[in-house]
């Protein structure tokens, strides 16, 4: 359970806010991702080990306020970002942009989520909560020329090196949380679709003309207060992949339009990431050492979203870690106003390419790896 604050916990779920009283926090992370790829057999020129990593340190920075209205509801935002999805292999990498451009090749996805929420009381144990999910994308994508031609993309000059470009967008975050005994609290969530204007720059690179809507999800979870000072939380969610073409649309080896008119990139059809829908489970624990001093845990698992037959593209997303550990404690000051730390590692895993890489780039196999660490500290305010 990645261990965010309180009330960015509570943005999570929109119910909760009504629940963290008056209060603002300002916290930060730093994020760093470690991936690489491995290509074998190919006679493309791209065997070797190729390390994505040459920038590896992100910052990403978080917000809440709420207010409450009154005693039965609250009006709050949340603002985080979501960085890191990133790859840059300084030597550039034949397969991607061809011996004639030795060039760095990668790309830059950043998103900022701006969620305004609205949050109020059914009764004494229940409660509702509604948020406007605004989401602001960057993204840049270097050394993909062997893909700027017309075996390939529909929308020549919009596939690459064309800097950074933005997209903007929303969709609808709903929540429910209930005490449903002395001891057990229940909750559920649903975020829709996220609806997002198209990459313009990169209209022939993405599927859809450019689109890259952010997928919906929904949850539900269950937190036991064990004992006076201990609770125990766990949730499931589901986020589906499926329903955007750009993440979920077969890459070269897989998608049936591949080297058609249908199947380039830029088309509805056209060659994607090969993204499967992901089941996030997440445990947790928090206790209460001291009137001071809370400590948490957490762990969560989720299969990794990319088929073996989808390596080749995903040398430039390479989403493979499954198993992520989490530590916290939250210190209360003087004043009343909380210090919180926190840790998360993400335990290394690799995908081996299976039918990876077709003959049209020199066939072959293309392995993927990464793990992941970060810190996060973040200040509180009780108003």
């Amino acid at each position: 359970m990645h261990l965010k604050k309180q009330l960015l916990a509570a943005a999570t779920n929109p119910a909760g806010m009504v629940h963290v009283g008056n209060r603002m926090d300002l916290g930060a992370e730093w994020f760093r991702p470690i991936r690489s790829a491995d290509v074998s057999g190919n006679g493309g020129g791209g065997n070797g080990h190729h390390d994505g990593s040459d920038t590896k340190n992100f910052i990403i920075p978080e917000f809440g306020y709420n207010r409450m209205l009154d005693e039965n509801s609250s009006f709050g935002v949340s603002v985080f970002g979501n960085g890191g999805m990133n790859t840059d292999y300084k030597d550039g990498f034949t397969l991607f942009n061809g011996a004639a451009y030795p060039t760095r090749t990668g790309v830059d996805l950043a998103q900022l989520f701006i969620v305004p929420t609205y949050a109020f009381k059914l009764n004494e144990n229940h409660s509702l909560g509604i948020g406007l999910n605004l989401a602001v994308q960057t993204f840049e994508a270097l050394g993909l020329q062997n893909f700027d031609q017309a075996a390939f993309s529909a929308d020549l000059g919009n596939v690459t090196d064309n800097g950074h470009d933005i997209s903007y967008g929303a969709g609808i975050r709903l929540g429910w949380q209930g005490k449903v005994s002395d001891s057990v609290t229940l909750g559920a969530t649903y975020q829709t679709r996220t609806y997002m204007t198209e990459f313009d720059d990169y209209s022939g690179l993405f599927a859809e003309q450019g689109d890259f809507d952010i997928p919906e999800n929904y949850a539900i979870g269950i937190a036991v207060q064990a004992t006076p000072k201990l609770v125990i939380a766990a949730d499931v969610m589901r986020i589906n992949y499926a329903d955007i073409n750009a993440i979920n649309n077969g890459g070269p080896t897989t998608n049936p339009n591949a080297f058609t008119a249908n199947g380039r990139l830029g088309t509805d059809g056209g060659l994607g990431f090969g993204w499967e829908d992901q089941t996030v489970y997440k445990l947790g624990i928090a206790y209460q050492y001291s009137p001071q001093l809370t400590l948490r845990a957490g762990y969560n698992h989720a299969d990794q979203p990319i088929p073996a037959a989808e390596t080749l593209f995903n040398m430039l997303a390479p989403a493979t870690v499954e198993d992520h550990l989490t530590l916290g404690a939250t210190w209360v000051l003087d004043n009343g106003s909380e210090l919180t730390f926190s840790y998360m590692h993400a335990f290394e895993n690799s995908v081996k390419g299976s039918g990876s890489i077709p003959a049209a780039f020199g066939s072959g196999e293309a392995d993927l790896k990464m793990y992941q660490d970060s810190i996060g500290i973040a200040y509180s305010w009780k108003m």
